[in-house]
């Protein structure tokens, strides 16, 4: 008897914990399609190289493979430095006596830039692909020397850093000048 109660508490047990643990962590939410993509798409793998990833749709198949690598190749300045400007601005206006109307608008503005030089990039993979409407889809893998971004990333450090010590230096002699009276 006690054998069984006890092999019902582990059964009981192992059900709550597979509920809890299996989930449906892979479904699409309802209403969604899954967009189909190569599968080495997004993926990271290699210890010499970072992988930016492009893709682009277009009508041109040529279009279509120059868009989508200038999307990876931005996708890696923007991984090494990405200069951000945002405005939003919100408009209200209310018209009428009586029975006003009122009238609202929001409007914003994001815009992301970079700009950085690599060398030594080369498309890695790509795969093209033609939607029912016939259009082209690109997708492209650029491997870039993870060399090349520390080299980018040092350099940017270093001219940083002298520009700090300039500007500590200028401190130094204005606070000299100040204390010597001049």
């Amino acid at each position: 008897m006690r054998i069984l109660r006890l092999c019902i508490i582990f059964i009981v047990l192992s059900s709550i914990f597979l509920a809890a643990c299996g989930g449906n962590r892979g479904s699409v939410p309802r209403g969604l399609v899954e967009v189909p993509q190569p599968n080495w798409y997004g993926i990271q793998g290699s210890a010499d190289y970072v992988f930016t990833y492009g893709t682009a749709e277009r009508v041109s198949q040529q279009a279509a493979e120059t868009s989508a690598y200038s999307n990876a190749v931005a996708e890696a300045a923007r991984f090494v430095e990405v200069h951000v400007q945002a405005m939003t601005k919100d408009f209200i206006s209310e018209a009428g006596v009586e029975n006003p109307q009122v009238l609202t608008m929001t409007e914003q503005v994001i815009r992301t830039t970079a700009n950085q030089t690599f060398s030594g990039t080369q498309i890695t993979q790509r795969r093209m692909f033609t939607n029912p409407e016939g259009r082209y889809v690109s997708f492209i893998q650029v491997a870039i020397p993870k060399s090349e971004i520390n080299r980018d990333m040092m350099n940017r450090i270093k001219n940083e850093e002298a520009l700090y010590n300039q500007f500590r230096a200028s401190q130094s002699f204005a606070e000299m000048d100040k204390i010597l009276g001049n």
